[in-house]
């Protein structure tokens, strides 16, 4: 039984505490290891070493970041076998999912950082007060606390850590107490291309991850989970007037008008529901369909659901894996069993069958706008199905939920399309596809989603200060 440590100052770092927990496999159910549960010497420890090396860091070029950036993203290719082989293991996700998916738009998006870590903007210098030349200049924030998810752990991480290194802060970060084994192998082949203490992960459940944001050294704190988990974040953070980075919870709507593709609507919309276990903000959970076209899209969209497996992770043929961990497994069945007695479900409904945390594709009609199972978010494989019969009716409902991350239109108008994605109140609206993302456009919501972005030149902004540089030239 392995037992881990912390990764602090460029190096593993024994537990400070005396507390430990099991680590178990959503595969099968099975503990693989140990995990120490972070005390607030281990975090102070990691503080310490973070202000250390900002001391170094700060002072890099952005050529500098680059280099390093770009030496990490090489090696996580290179190592991108054992770390989806590693992660699989505690997440019950696909192998081949891990390496061509995450670990590939990971590697992608350290790249884009890399670049823009040396493109940063601002107002031109000049002299927009007589006898004065102004300069802005763009800072690192400093030591930054980060606290990632277990839905996606190494590409959260990636997401996290990527834009704040770049920029020139140094990280402080705990990852999911359920899935922390691949964010420990990231900061192990990081450690060689950044000054010691530049990254440092801390593990532990979520006292430590109150510790990791609280800590009044942090200059900016920064969650992807919950949105309970994102109000007590903002809480302690506005307790030291701490900047916040918060990437919560979502709903998505799937708005289908009867002009669609049906076929090809149905084949995506699928996909981008059930992959990864719906364990993602993003996921295609709740489907709005005009009334006119709505039984055969029904009878399609069945038909597909049915067809999808799921499997133990080196299966190739299956859609997705397990879910992440017998308690998440508890959450779906009990939206399940707490469906109104007007919820039908057309299939699925029940966890699979075997010794790990797995549960059926699973599609529900009949529930109405204000029933659980529309309003909340159940994390896992199952969609709602409602219909519209209008566009105002579409939107209302579309926009009546306290998330605003992602949302998609399907129409062969333009103009509907274009109506639409200005009037739905989502950080992110497809057109004709859902869940497709890219480095260079932003991610984040409105709402109870959070504020602040992911990706893109948006996210390095946020880890930046501005100062403004007046210079008196008449002498």
């Amino acid at each position: 039984m392995k037992t881990l440590e912390h990764f602090i100052d460029g190096k593993s770092v024994a537990h400070q505490g005396s507390h430990f927990f099991d680590l178990v496999s959503p595969v099968d159910g099975e503990t693989y290891a140990l995990s120490p549960d972070g005390s607030q010497a281990d975090v102070d420890l990691a503080y310490a070493a973070a202000q250390r090396a900002f001391a170094v860091w700060k002072k890099s070029t952005p050529a500098e970041r680059q280099k390093a950036l770009l030496g990490l993203a090489d090696v996580i290719e290179k190592n991108a076998g054992r770390l989806a082989e590693a992660q699989s293991r505690e997440t019950g996700q696909l192998r081949h999912f891990i390496e061509k998916e995450e670990i590939a738009a990971s590697c992608d998006a350290i790249r884009f950082f890399a670049g823009a870590a040396r493109c940063l903007e601002g107002k031109a210098a000049g002299e927009y007060a007589a006898g004065f030349t102004s300069v802005i200049r763009r800072e690192p924030l400093g030591i930054v606390g980060q606290v990632t998810p277990w839905n996606y752990p190494f590409m959260m991480a990636v997401w996290k850590i990527a834009p704040a290194l770049a920029a020139g802060n140094t990280v402080v970060l705990k990852p999911s107490d359920t899935t922390p084994v691949s964010t420990l192998m990231l900061a192990e082949l990081a450690a060689p291309f950044f000054p010691a203490g530049a990254f440092n992960v801390v593990l532990g459940k979520a006292a430590t991850g109150s510790m990791v944001v609280s800590n009044p050294v942090a200059s900016l704190v920064s969650i992807t989970g919950s949105v309970r988990a994102g109000l007590q974040v903002a809480a302690s953070a506005a307790a030291n007037l701490t900047k916040a980075h918060l990437e919560l919870g979502g709903k998505a709507p799937v708005i289908v008008f009867a002009d669609a593709d049906l076929d090809r609507a149905v084949e995506i919309i699928t996909t981008a529901g059930f992959f990864n276990a719906g364990q993602d903000c993003t996921a295609a959970t709740r489907i709005l369909v005009e009334e006119a076209v709505y039984p055969v899209f029904l009878e399609k969209l069945v038909a597909k659901t049915k067809s999808i497996t799921f499997g133990t992770p080196d299966d190739t043929d299956a859609l997705y894996g397990a879910l992440n961990s017998r308690n998440q497994l508890e959450q779906v069945k009990g939206f399940i069993e707490r469906l109104p007695a007007h919820a039908n479900i057309e299939t699925g409904g029940q966890p699979g069958n075997g010794p790990g945390f797995y549960f059926q594709p699973t599609l529900i009609t009949g529930l109405k706008q204000h029933d659980e199972a529309i309003q909340h978010e159940v994390f896992g494989p199952v969609m709602t199905i409602q219909t519209f019969a209008s566009e105002e009716e579409a939107l209302n409902k579309a926009n009546d939920v306290e998330y605003g991350l992602a949302a998609s239109v399907w129409t062969r108008s333009h103009s509907r399309a274009q109506r639409f994605s200005i009037t739905l109140d989502f950080g992110t609206v497809w057109i004709n596809n859902h869940i497709p993302l890219c480095a260079e456009m932003p991610h984040g919501g409105f709402k109870k989603s959070g504020y602040g972005k992911d990706l893109s030149s948006y996210a390095l902004d946020e880890y930046t200060r501005i100062k403004h540089i007046m210079c008196d030239i008449t002498e």
